[in-house]
């Protein structure tokens, strides 16, 4: 069977790959008949719509002729939507991991007819580069190693597939114990950046669930070390630029320490997890910072990430006119000229240089000192950055991702409802009503869930 046979897909990140040269199979039944009819070895290519370096290898590797008539030739090539098969991309992540290598998207893995793993990896430039070695010549070796060295390749095989059994019959779940819990805080605790807030060094992730661990923590015994770990790190990243201060919402990681230049995608379970921390803080500190970020971040949702059926959509790209961050940077002179009078107590509060902070441009962000005479009321800058994002929206967008997940939302209608209880927002309440209300209504098959839906069709897997 020859073709691309993604068209018919409804994930738009098979959407993205439909036009491509390379005879892409969804994954299912008749892909993998495929591969054992023709004892061709399968390369899995896992990835997401708004994920930068999916886009990078697309581009290079797989919108190339000669690269795609290769593939074509020595594989079966199956993509994947990480965000539309979780558990699929749960199996191969760990797979790449017990090979000593770090996973991450996009996956590349290369399965046997029966579509167990024997090698991967992740990221591929099409010409060696990086330190890394170029894709074409990983397709040949790899085909290579299948025909010829077929014992080698069992090998791997049966030694991959017996360790990730043993990963799955030893974790049997159960109860912590709260000493184990308080042991767990104090060595992530010893992981948090005391400068700058959050876990390690660059590239930086919220990582919420480690901060939501170290203030219960906190809240049970009292620590205080914990507690200003947490509240430093939500700060950080509020007045950072991974936080989007003029339309709301968090980018999902920074590539630097400081949390100042973000990977721009926005992910909805990221926003949910820390507009969720971002309440739990408010109630405990009244800080103004945190009820604003949470407010505004509410404004994002409910703008521009809602859709048709009034469930919330899964992502927006990094990039727009072919370039990262492009919508949401800004040059000195287009301040100066949109904000007159007031554009230098803008610039001062906001990071605004002749020279950028970003490749020559600005990302907005308040992680500096506050400038002489202090910040500006809030008064003030507001009309400001509505001028601003009024100008923004006529920019080019990012790709919307506007696939539902019932587990994503499920995290944004929790974190919305508590929001709405917290900041005592009935409106709020009404929208994760009515996200709740798709999801267990149109979303549900008798007890069941099914996982995604895109324009009120819903992705049934078997």
């Amino acid at each position: 069977m020859s073709g691309n046979l993604l068209g018919e897909e409804s994930s738009p990140y098979l959407q993205q790959h439909r036009d491509n040269p390379v005879h892409w199979r969804a994954w299912g039944p008749d892909a993998l008949a495929e591969a054992k009819q023709t004892n061709k070895p399968i390369l899995l290519s896992v990835g997401y719509s708004s994920c930068h370096w999916c886009h990078v290898m697309a581009h290079e590797s797989f919108e190339h002729d000669e690269t795609a008539a290769l593939m074509n030739e020595l594989f079966v090539n199956i993509k994947v939507d990480r965000e539309e098969r979780p558990d699929l991309d749960a199996i191969y992540q760990r797979a790449i991991s017990l090979m000593g290598q770090q996973g991450g998207w996009p996956l590349t893995m290369f399965l046997t007819p029966d579509g167990e793993p024997f090698w991967g990896g992740t990221y591929f430039p099409r010409d060696a580069k990086y330190g890394r070695p170029g894709f074409r010549d990983v397709l040949r070796q790899i085909h290579g190693a299948f025909v010829n060295e077929p014992e080698a390749v069992r090998k791997n095989q049966t030694n991959m597939v017996d360790a990730l059994r043993k990963l799955a019959d030893n974790n049997p779940g159960g109860d912590i114990e709260e000493k184990q819990i308080e042991n767990i805080g104090q060595t992530l605790l010893r992981e948090v950046d005391p400068r700058h807030g959050g876990i390690g060094g660059a590239p930086k992730f919220p990582q919420v669930p480690i901060l939501d661990l170290l203030w219960r923590n906190h809240k049970r015994t009292g620590s205080e070390l914990m507690r200003t770990a947490v509240i430093l790190s939500a700060r950080q990243m509020s007045e950072g630029g991974i936080y989007d201060h003029l339309g709301g919402g968090y980018s999902r990681y920074s590539t630097d320490e400081r949390w100042l230049v973000p990977h721009f995608e926005k992910m909805l379970y990221d926003n949910a997890q820390i507009l969720e921390l971002l309440c739990h803080l408010w109630q405990d500190t009244r800080e103004p910072l945190f009820k604003q970020r949470a407010e505004e971040t509410v404004e994002w949702l409910l703008r521009e990430m809602l859709t048709g059926e009034g469930a919330f959509a899964s992502a927006y790209d990094a990039d727009s006119e072919g370039e990262e961050g492009r919508f949401y940077v800004w040059q000195e002179s287009e301040i100066d000229s949109l904000l007159g009078a007031d554009a230098e107590a803008f610039k001062s509060v906001y990071d605004v240089t002749p020279h950028g902070n970003f490749e020559g441009s600005t990302i907005l962000n308040r992680l500096g000192r506050a400038p002489e005479g202090g910040i500006p009321d809030e008064a003030i800058l507001r009309p400001l950055r509505e001028i601003l994002l009024a100008v923004r929206i006529k920019r080019e967008w990012p790709s919307w991702d506007d696939k539902v997940l019932a587990d994503w939302n499920g995290m944004m209608i929790s974190a919305l409802a508590l929001a709405a209880a917290v900041f005592e927002r009935p409106d709020w309440l009404a929208a994760a009503r009515r996200a709740w209300d798709y999801i267990t209504g149109d979303m549900a098959q008798g007890t069941r869930l099914c996982h995604s839906a895109r324009h009120g069709q819903v992705k049934k897997v078997e």
